[in-house]
């Protein structure tokens, strides 16, 4: 790619001295705003049809009950497990998101809930900007525009307008992606590092960084800069240094934050889990998250082999191969998967580009009639999942 192109798709200065983002970029947020709440008039069209109070599932849906007692009580809550006798602690919830609710909260007084939903709206908007701009960056504003449309309507993608982390953790880790792709190293550390303190998988982030940099110098042999090394170094801080804390909290400094996770079910034990309950699935009875969970999954490791064969930049296959990797080796609640592949937004790329040809070619009125269907489903499947699945999210 040329540097012409790459210059010719930053962020330019006016004559008045504003900075104005990629073309085409506030279509790409319309689009991806419009969908997003017909998702939240869903949810809460659902709620209200079940009798719950106004928009219960948008706040309390499973983990965000715990992401807010966390913002209004601090740490140190437990819950024992009838028949496992397994102790659950709140440990398991990285401190980012709890953190800025409670900011939020006391800033705006608002109450948690509340500002829950206001740090993933924002975030989610953040998210889809800065996932415009790597689609713009590497290709033009038709396939950046697919790429978030992609996103927006992803079944999953109901996440997004829920009290949860993955808006905050796929924002900061999009824009620290763009960062290594315009070798902007301080700042790609910086948002990794904050990445890691948002979810269990931000270390995905740190890993693009410090492989994008490891690479270059080993391979491309570019010259080991301040920026360079202290953007590397402080990029897997986050992570770390959380799961450091809890360690020394349970009394095991290397081994605690694995012992709280395995309370939870989830254990690294390459693929033993996921397949052990695949055999068991047909025994699950016809709940639909199962084979939906499943059908994301078979998915996202094609899109995998196709991203590899599109010689897309080495950050972004980095970054999706440790979220699509951590899917695959750690058990854990088979219906979650497809929420933790949410953020690996660079598996969308393939399908983004050939869906940017079609749009190009014109396509016909049968296939736009197909889209939208297709995009209604999606919602309506969303919703099902924040309101009415008896299964994890």
């Amino acid at each position: 790619m040329s540097s012409a192109l790459r210059r010719s798709d930053s962020p330019r200065e006016t004559g008045r001295g504003r900075v104005e983002g990629p073309p085409g970029v506030l279509l790409a947020l319309a689009v991806f705003a419009a969908v997003r709440l017909t998702g939240v008039v869903l949810v809460v069209l659902v709620d209200l049809c079940a009798g719950r109070p106004f928009g219960k599932s948008l706040t309390h849906a499973w983990d965000s009950v715990w992401y807010l007692h966390i913002a209004q009580h601090g740490y140190g809550s437990r819950l024992r497990i009838s028949g496992s006798g397994a102790v659950q602690t709140d440990w398991a919830f990285f401190p980012l998101y709890p953190g800025l609710i409670r900011t939020v909260s006391r800033l705006l007084d608002v109450t948690a809930g509340e500002a829950g939903l206001l740090v993933s709206w924002s975030s989610a908007v953040l998210a889809a900007y800065g996932i415009y701009a790597i689609g713009h960056h590497l290709y033009d504003r038709t396939v950046a525009t697919a790429l978030v449309a992609l996103w927006a309507v992803l079944p999953q993608s109901v996440v997004l307008t829920l009290a949860y982390t993955e808006p905050l953790f796929t924002a900061c880790a999009a824009w620290s992606l763009y960062a290594v792709l315009r070798h902007r190293w301080l700042a790609a550390g910086s948002l990794a590092m904050l990445a890691g303190l948002a979810r269990p998988n931000g270390i995905a982030a740190a890993v693009a960084v410090a492989g994008t940099a490891v690479h270059d110098v080993v391979r491309r042999r570019i010259r080991v800069t301040p920026a360079l090394l202290v953007g590397t170094l402080l990029a897997p801080l986050g992570w770390v240094g959380y799961v450091l804390w809890v360690g020394e909290q349970t009394g095991d400094v290397l081994h605690g934050y694995l012992h709280v996770q395995s309370a939870w079910d989830s254990r690294l034990d390459l693929t033993v889990g996921p397949l052990r309950f695949l055999r068991s699935m047909p025994l699950q009875g016809s709940a639909v998250p199962y084979p939906v969970a499943l059908a994301t999954v078979v998915a996202a490791i094609v899109s995998f082999c196709l991203l590899c064969l599109d010689r897309v930049p080495l950050p972004l296959v980095v970054f999706a191969s440790v979220l699509l990797l951590l899917v695959v080796a750690v058990s854990g609640p088979f219906s979650s998967k497809p929420r933790f592949l949410l953020p690996a937004f660079p598996l969308l790329i393939p399908p983004a580009r050939a869906l940017a040809r079609a749009w190009r070619a014109g396509p016909p009125p049968r296939a736009r009639l197909l889209c939208g269907g297709l995009t209604a489903l999606s919602l309506l499947y969303g919703a099902y999942l924040a309101a009415l699945s008896g299964q994890a999210l």
